[in-house]
């Protein structure tokens, strides 16, 4: 979103950047600024800076971002902007280049004159990146000439100096830096689909703005070359939409779309129907994922349900039996896929991970422009109009049965263990925050998990079977299968509109399959469910998946567990020498019930000894893609999926 004329004609210099002090906590407390030192941590990085380059090109100052991971997975972002500011800052009397990479705090964004809205962390980022870098050098091309800096681990080493001269349109800043593995020493290798998935979202999310990613390292060549890929949308958020939906069938051939402002909000909304059963609604805010939703989100909901509905009760094509129903906001999100992004000056985030827009101002507005733009595109649209209204009335008709299903979910009292026979080992304790929760595919291992579980603390519903494929079922299919509503009266916090998170009655709900293919498609099917119809849970962190190991290696008395084939051969070399000389015995488990209710506990469910993995949101557009891919109904996106997906599969039971 471009500035206003009066705003463009406003310097900017070094004096744009305003100073709030104090770098030297980032090395001592990485995660508070990147949220973590493990892979997250270090993409986080890459988008720190490549979230200034999109800061430019928001203020309609640069066209063109290019990413560059480099063989020894150090990075180049470089773009076409006015360049970071290299002039002497009034009051620090530095190079405002230099403070913005060493002052924690520092950056334009501070100033309102220089930038109308921003994403990023609001003038932390790029300091953050260099004092957890190895090294970072900085070009900046501004005023005819070309200006150099470089720092080690957020030093200076290199004062500003002029590099060459250049033609005078020539402007941008190139940034490149080399992670510092004593920060990072968990992996300092950058996943090209990690980076791949976000630069695509933000040119989604930034119309016109092309961003290239290029690969140097050999192992990821294509023919030979350097793999590279660029992500441009003219249409912006009308082919993320087109994205999104991927295989399943549009309802409707055009892409509803509206891009305004309001009240100083900047608005940007894309939506179309189609053929399945779930509604994917994705929000953002000044290029943020808001997958908690906010203010923004309920404003766009509730006007989406009130204009559906104002346009059934004035429509003449329908019978007066459909004119009569009153539509809920389920009903009409039912099979809808839509982006809504806005633009806010000082956005403020609150919930769970801060990412929960909390400006009543963002509500009436995105709720001003729907009910005026969308009403009035409907009108004009009455053959996409009817495709909606067709698939809100159909919803609405299964309404009914879905709350008779529903009803065999409700608890009589804190749980009626009565409805729950032979399946549901509860623990003791009440305090939802102490409690556990294990999901285990089949009675033999539930048995075992049974024996072998803290009673006080852990609870155990084994499941019977795979549970019903949720992305190809409405609603009332879904609670009508035992299993799924096993697993919501177990955990208490009922479903759709009677969700209640503070009713959950675990704090952690554990999905615990054998290691082998059927292993795998239950976890799958397990968390299409919770994706799609209880992903609060997921949200607040509470959704978690078990990790059994692969291997017991053994010699005599002793044993080890091993979690891959890494560690199968290190125990092994371990008790025998060079790929286990000597009586040992190594043996794969591909299902629960081959460990004892002993080595269950001690190796899947002691919170001492036990790995876990915790299920987050993070990456919701990639998520819906793949749930979509794998459990969809067309065959061909899967098999494309697993061809490229194969080289990467470390265990495979034929």
């Amino acid at each position: 979103m471009a500035n206003s004329s009066a705003e463009s004609e406003k310097e900017y210099g070094a004096g744009s950047i305003t100073v709030l002090k104090g770098l030297e906590a980032v090395r001592k407390r990485p995660g508070m600024y990147i949220g973590s030192t493990s892979a997250r941590g270090l993409h986080h990085l890459v988008y720190e800076v490549v979230d200034n380059s999109i800061d430019e090109a928001m203020a309609g100052h640069a066209t063109r971002v290019h990413v560059t991971i480099h063989e020894d997975n150090s990075i180049t972002v470089e773009d076409d902007g006015r360049g970071i500011p290299v002039g002497v800052h009034p009051v620090e009397k530095l190079p405002g280049v230099e403070i913005a990479l060493t002052v924690l705090h520092a950056g334009g964004k501070f100033e309102k004159d220089a930038y109308a809205v921003s994403g990023g962390l609001h003038g932390v980022g790029v300091s953050v990146v260099n004092a957890l870098s190895d090294n970072l050098k900085v070009w900046v091309k501004q005023q005819g000439k070309e200006h150099y800096m470089d720092f080690a681990r957020g030093t200076t080493t290199t004062k500003l100096k002029e590099l060459r001269s250049v033609p005078a349109k020539e402007t941008g800043t190139k940034v490149w830096f080399k992670p510092d593995a004593t920060i990072f020493q968990e992996t300092q290798r950058y996943e090209w689909s990690t980076l791949a998935n976000r630069l695509r979202e933000l040119s989604y999310l930034n119309k016109g703005i092309q961003i290239t990613l290029r690969d140097e390292r050999p192992e990821e060549f294509r023919d030979g070359q350097p793999r590279e890929e660029v992500f441009y949308a003219r249409g912006g958020l009308k082919e993320m939409v087109a994205f999104l939906i991927g295989s399943r069938k549009p309802l409707h051939q055009d892409v509803v779309y509206l891009d305004t402002s309001r009240d100083g909000i900047g608005i940007e909304m894309a939506m179309q129907y189609n053929d399945s059963y779930a509604d994917n609604v994705f929000s953002f805010v000044n290029n943020i994922n808001t997958h908690e939703g906010g203010t923004h989100l309920t404003g766009f909901k509730s006007a989406l349900t009130s204009v559906i509905n104002k346009y059934i009760e004035k429509s003449s094509n329908l019978n007066k039996k459909d004119k009569e129903i009153r539509l809920s906001g389920d009903d009409v999100r039912e099979g809808l896929t839509a982006v809504l992004s806005v633009k806010v000056r000082e956005p403020q985030f609150e919930g769970q991970t801060k990412t929960k827009l909390g400006n009543s101002e963002a509500e009436g507005a995105v709720r001003s422009v729907m009910n005026e733009l969308l009403s009035q595109y409907l009108d004009e649209h009455p053959k996409t109009a009817n495709a909606i209204i067709d698939k809100a009335i159909s919803a609405a008709r299964a309404r009914e049965a879905a709350r008779k299903a529903r009803d065999l979910t409700r608890k009589k009292n804190a749980l009626d263990v009565a409805a729950l026979p032979g399946k549901l080992a509860d623990c003791s304790l009440s305090d939802p925050a102490l409690c556990e929760i294990y999901l285990v595919e089949g009675d033999s291992a539930g048995g075992s998990a049974k024996q072998g579980r803290k009673r006080d603390f852990q609870a155990i519903l084994p499941l019977r079977g795979k549970i019903i494929n949720v992305e190809k079922a409405r609603f009332d299919k879904v609670l009508s299968n035992e299993e799924i509503r096993t697993i919501i009266t177990a955990i208490g916090t009922g479903i759709k509109d009677e969700f209640d998170l503070a009713k959950t009655r675990y704090h952690k709900i554990i999905i615990m399959t054998d290691a082998d293919v059927d292993g795998a498609h239950i976890r799958t099917l397990l968390l299409t469910f919770f994706f799609r119809q209880m992903p609060e849970l997921i949200d607040a962190g509470y959704m978690y998946i078990a990790q059994p190991p692969l291997y017991r290696v053994a010699k005599g008395k002793e044993e080890y567990y091993a979690y891959s084939e890494k560690e199968r051969d290190g125990y092994a070399e371990r008790l025998g020498g060079p790929e286990g000389r000597g009586n040992i015995m190594i043996q794969r488990y591909k299902g629960l019930g081959e460990m004892n209710p002993e080595q269950l506990w001690k190796t899947t469910m002691d919170p001492e000894t036990r790995t876990m993995l915790r299920v987050t949101m993070e990456d919701a557009v990639l998520a819906d893609q793949t749930f979509q891919t794998l459990m969809g109904d067309e065959v061909e996106p899967r098999r494309v999926f697993i061809e490229t997906n194969a080289r990467f599969v470390s265990n495979l039971d034929i």
